[in-house]
């Protein structure tokens, strides 16, 4: 096909570049004032002239390429510059035809505009339309041609056994990808062919050759590209298809070289394509073959030959158990290209390709998967498939404690992935990697920008107690407080803070209803105990001290930190700094408050306070 778009763009007077690099129309110019206005539209308030669209509807209809005849410049100039109102559009006609004779399409097609401005009704002859369809087709406007010429589903009347628009419509039919459509305007349009010389009937003759290769019909091609030169590169290009197609790899393989050695850029690559294509289809890929595949996506971007290019990547990368390489060319197919009915299947292989490098399993490093997940993320599974893919890796990294990163892959799941109440949890979450990697400010924004939602109270409270450790570490301590008034065990949580900020008289005054009763103690009810003897001890506090000593002491007995409690809770004028300095370095680590604690002690790596309001 990409053979068939040079030449098919080569006969509409472009560059054998790539299809792509079609030039935007410009409005046609004129040297002359006599010649511009003859091209201007006449306005309403003038005589129109009497009807050419019912004097074109009566000459003999455009059935072959004769009939697109150029008129010499000179007369076709003095004609316009002489034509008065009664014939100015016999004038116009004549020089539209001219042109697309000579393949200007982009010219022919603003003089057809003036004309159709000046007399809508001519829309409703079929010669007219066929002039416009072509001038569109040689214009690069493929699909507006159709249109004019009768449609790719249905054609207008009068131009449905037309051979000229047949030819016209078969070539832009192979143009567009409908190959059996464009086969069956063959058999009208033999005659338009063979009425052309060979240098103007090879675009149409190979946008034959296309439609059958790509109709999975290879045979008749050698009989659409015998009138072509031996030599010709497009031809040989088709030639090498078909022959591949029979399962002649040796003939198939000469014409590819052929191709390569004497074609323009956009064949060659073509060629090279194909041989590697043919190569892969028997042996396994070389070294030599994935640098020429890596040259070529480098080189080559933006029509059906990256395609082929990434397909043919993707294919090996399949082969070679390369994830990697695979993803790469697999998402540009997917993000750049249209598809169809193949969309839906290499989709369905690339989510599982990612699945397969993101699992624990796999050879790439944590790392590795993380970048490889930020990459691809936008084709990651929907739904409940998507999300376990993500909150796994984010536990690999939590695990490796790349507590940052897990924080900004679960927080793209947060903004773009979930909605409702479901972002409750995994803005809790989100928040505590957050502050786990010492950047509260984003923590506290994860919250702040997923709490419209009416969330159970669960999930309620588990969302203000990360916002009141975001607020703490930004140092806004009375405004944690606040937002744990409603948490039902924010008790513990407070004390925490206020042990932290050795706010003693605070500290008392949370933690002495919850003491734990005598007997049997843990870490975390010998930390709460040793703290608030420490606490009773910096406010002087004899009696208090003396109670704890009575009602705790003997369960300390025989416990690690017993003799530190035993030395706290003596006279108060006993205990200085130096031994509160070594009670607290003996006191468990275990926290009253669990995993907060982790949160609380987090250092702080990252302050974005500006950004916490």
């Amino acid at each position: 096909m990409i053979a068939l778009a040079i030449a098919l763009a080569a006969a509409a007077g472009l560059e054998p570049a790539r299809l792509s690099a079609v030039p935007a129309l410009a409005p046609p110019t004129a040297t002359s004032p006599v010649v511009g206005a003859a091209l201007q539209p006449v306005l309403p308030r003038r005589a129109r002239p009497a009807g050419f669209a019912a004097e074109l509807a009566d000459r003999d209809a455009i059935t072959g390429p004769r009939q697109w005849t150029p008129l010499a410049r000179d007369l076709a100039w003095a004609r316009l510059a002489n034509a008065g109102p009664e014939n100015r559009q016999a004038a116009r006609w004549d020089y539209a035809r001219g042109l697309i004779g000579q393949g200007r399409g982009p010219e022919a097609r603003g003089v057809l505009e003036v004309m159709q401005a000046d007399e809508p009704a001519l829309l409703m002859v079929a010669s007219f339309r066929l002039a416009v369809g072509v001038a569109l087709a040689e214009s690069g406007d493929v699909r507006r041609a159709l249109r004019s010429l009768g449609g790719a589903d249905t054609v207008e009347s009068g131009l449905a056994a037309n051979p000229e628009a047949c030819a016209w419509r078969l070539w832009a039919l192979a143009m567009i990808g409908q190959p059996a459509a464009a086969l069956a305007e063959a058999p009208c349009a033999v005659p338009a062919l063979d009425a052309r010389p060979l240098a103007s009937r090879r675009p149409f003759l190979i946008a034959g050759a296309a439609a059958a290769l790509a109709a999975g019909r290879p045979q008749p091609i050698r009989a659409w590209l015998a009138p072509l030169s031996d030599g010709d590169a497009a031809a040989n290009l088709m030639r090498g298809k078909a022959a591949l197609a029979l399962g002649d790899a040796v003939g198939a393989g000469l014409r590819f070289k052929r191709a390569a050695r004497d074609g323009n850029p956009q064949q060659q690559v073509d060629a090279s394509i194909s041989i590697m294509e043919m190569q892969f289809l028997r042996t396994p890929a070389t070294p030599a073959m994935l640098a020429e595949i890596d040259r070529l996506a480098f080189v080559w971007r933006g029509d059906a030959l990256e395609r082929r290019v990434l397909q043919l990547s993707y294919r090996v990368a399949r082969q070679r158990g390369d994830i990697v390489r695979a993803l790469v060319s697999g998402a540009a197919l997917l993000r750049h290209f249209q598809l169809g009915a193949a969309l839906e299947p290499l989709l369905v292989e690339v989510q599982k390709l990612l699945g397969d490098g993101l699992a624990p399993t796999s050879r790439l490093t944590v790392s590795e998967a993380a970048g490889l997940y930020w990459e691809y993320r936008d084709l990651a599974p929907a739904g409940a498939a998507g999300d376990f893919l993500a909150s796994a890796l984010a536990d690999r990294l939590q695990a490796q404690g790349l507590y940052g990163r897990a924080a900004e892959l679960l927080r793209h799941q947060l903004l773009q992935r979930t909605v409702d109440i479901s972002q409750g949890p995994l803005s809790a979450r989100v928040a505590g990697l957050f502050i786990l990697a010492g950047n509260p400010a984003d923590a506290l924004a994860a919250i702040r920008a997923t709490d419209k939602n009416d969330y159970p109270a669960e999930m309620l409270w588990e969302r203000h107690r990360m916002e009141a450790v975001a607020l703490y570490k930004l140092g806004r301590r009375a405004e944690a407080l606040v937002v744990l008034q409603n948490v039902p065990d924010a008790s513990a949580i407070r004390g925490e803070i206020y042990w932290k900020a050795q706010e003693w008289r605070a500290l008392v005054a949370e933690v002495q209803p919850r003491l734990p009763v005598a007997g049997r103690l843990d870490e975390v009810d010998q930390a709460i105990l040793l703290r608030q003897a420490i606490a009773f001890a910096m406010l002087g506090k004899e009696a208090s001290l003396a109670a704890m000593r009575t009602r705790y002491l003997p369960a300390f007995a025989g416990l690690r930190s017993g003799a530190t409690f035993d030395l706290l809770t003596r006279d108060v004028a006993s205990v200085d700094a130096e031994t509160i300095r070594a009670a607290m370095l003996v006191i468990p680590g275990a926290s009253p408050v669990g995993n907060i604690g982790n949160l609380l002690d987090a250092p702080l790596v990252a302050k974005k306070l500006a950004a916490a309001g």
